[in-house]
This record gives structure tokens, sequence and C-alpha cells, in this order.
């Protein structure tokens, strides 16, 4: 029996060992493109083009001279996809979550078609509708605008349809009926006994919409055409050099510029994602 669970044991760990292996070396597969982007920012154009490196070089600030020297002006641009990736992350996590919530909680008749239409919306591409939407932006004369890079969001059927499937899961009814025999508001409901339960979707969903929002670059180089509203993708889109000679280290300092923002974002918002899974549960 003793040499049974010896036996046991050591296949426990020989496990555990290849599982750390292999999660280490995916983690280290992740951070390669991350880490050869950054080292680039730091080599001159003839360093990139003579083959691949991982060591960092010294040309840093020639690449950012460079940089600096073709109009890119990063404060600006982060100043710019600040607030059109923030307000619009906020504008799409909320109203999905009050959506979800009215379709998992209320009981109207045209509730079902209605979660089907939103699924058809899903499948239509954005650039199918551009030129449209553009024309309408045109009438309105929000070109040059923040406002229909932002107003949009409100309407993201990819995330009603996860805060639906995660309310169906973690929300229970009985919890808003007895709120709701309490005397609380609708409103009042959602903001203070729902959104705390829908904290770790809330947190998921922010990441993936402020960085499709930070990477945008089709709508917003289609709308803005004054170069204090660029974002910093559309900067960095243009960073094409002259017709002789492309620097490539200037290019990837500011992809690397471009990045940092994202790294931030996700440090501050991944630790909910796992923490407060069940809040809000009632027990029977």
């Amino acid at each position: 029996m003793a040499k049974i669970q010896t036996s046991a044991t050591g296949s426990l760990k020989i496990n555990r060992m290849i599982i750390y292996i292999v999660c280490i070396f995916l983690s280290l597969l992740s951070i390669l493109p991350f880490w050869i982007m950054f080292v680039n920012a730091t080599r001159s154009t003839p360093e990139i083009q003579s083959g691949l490196s991982l060591l960092p070089s010294t040309h840093i600030m020639t690449n950012l001279n460079v940089l600096l020297s073709k109009s890119f002006d990063p404060l600006k641009g982060l100043f710019n996809s600040l607030i059109i990736s923030g307000f619009s992350t906020i504008c799409a996590v909320y109203f999905s979550s009050l959506t979800a919530y009215a379709l998992v909680v209320y009981n109207w008749k045209m509730r079902q078609p209605f979660f089907t239409f939103i699924m058809c919306v899903m499948m239509i591409p954005a650039q199918a509708s551009a030129i449209g939407f553009y024309q309408f932006m045109y009438q309105l004369h929000w070109t040059n605008s923040f406002l229909p890079l932002i107003l949009p969001s409100i309407a993201a059927p990819t995330i009603v349809f996860f805060m639906r499937q995660y309310l169906l899961a973690a929300l229970s009814i009985e919890m808003v009926e007895a709120a709701r025999i309490d005397g609380s508001g609708e409103f009042y409901t959602f903001n203070r006994i729902v959104i705390p339960i829908m904290i770790p979707a809330i947190a998921t969903q922010a990441i993936f919409a402020f960085v499709a929002s930070w990477n945008n670059l089709f709508m917003p180089l289609i709308l803005l055409t004054q170069k204090d509203k660029y974002t910093l993708p559309i900067m960095v889109s243009l960073l094409k050099g002259d017709i002789y000679k492309t620097e490539f280290g200037s290019i990837y300092l500011g992809l690397s510029l471009t990045v940092l923002p994202l790294f931030v974002i996700y440090f501050l918002l991944s630790r909910y994602i796992i923490a407060g899974v069940a809040l809000g549960g009632v027990k029977e």
C-alpha cells in the first residue's frame, strides 16, 4: 500500500511539473513578440534590417528624436485615445449590462425575438455600414468629433450576449424581487445590487472593449481629418518616412508607446476577473 501511495505521489509531482513547464513555455511564447517590439524600439534601422535580436541596443533617443520630428505628438495622441477608449468602454459595458439585465429579469412578450435580433446584428461587419454611417455623421456635422466614435458603443451586441449568459448563471431573481418588495427602484437595484455581482464580467468585457476601441483604426481614420484629433494608432499608421528611407526604429517606438497603456489597463482590471465570482450568492 505504501508503495502504491508513493508511486501515486511521484506521478502527481511529475504531472504537476509538466503542467508548470508547459505554462511557463506558453507564457514566454506570449511575451516574446512584445519583447521583440520593445527591443526593436531601441535599435537603429540597419540593425533591425540585419536580423532578429533579443538584446536592447542604444538608439532609443535617436529613434525618439526621429519620431518627434515626424509631427508625432504622443501626449496628444494618448489623450485623444484615452478619451475615446475610456468613454466608449464605459458606455459599452454599462448599457450592455443594463440591456442584459432587462433580458434576464423582465418577462416581456418580445424578449426572445429581441435577443435574436441582437444576435443577428453581431453578424453585420462594421465596414458594411461605414459609408452610410459617415454620410449620417456628415449631415449631423459630427465629423472631426469624438462623439461618433463614442456613442455607437452603447449598442454592443457581443457584450450584451456575454452579460446575459453571465447573469443567467450568477443572478438570483429572488434577490431582485426582494429588493422590489423593500421599495428599491429599478435603477437603484441595478446600480447597487446587480452591478456588484457583475464585476468579474464587467472587468473582462471592459478589457476587451478598451483594447478594441484603442486599436480601432478604420473609423477614426475616416472621421478624423484634423491632426489635433488623431489617435495614437492613426499617428503610428502615418509613420511612413520619406520616399527614400523608412525609420523602422521610430515606428517600433511608436508601436511600443501605443501598447503600453493596454498593459496598464489589463493589470488594473485583471484582478477583478477571478475575484468575486460568487458575489451576491443567495442560499436557499
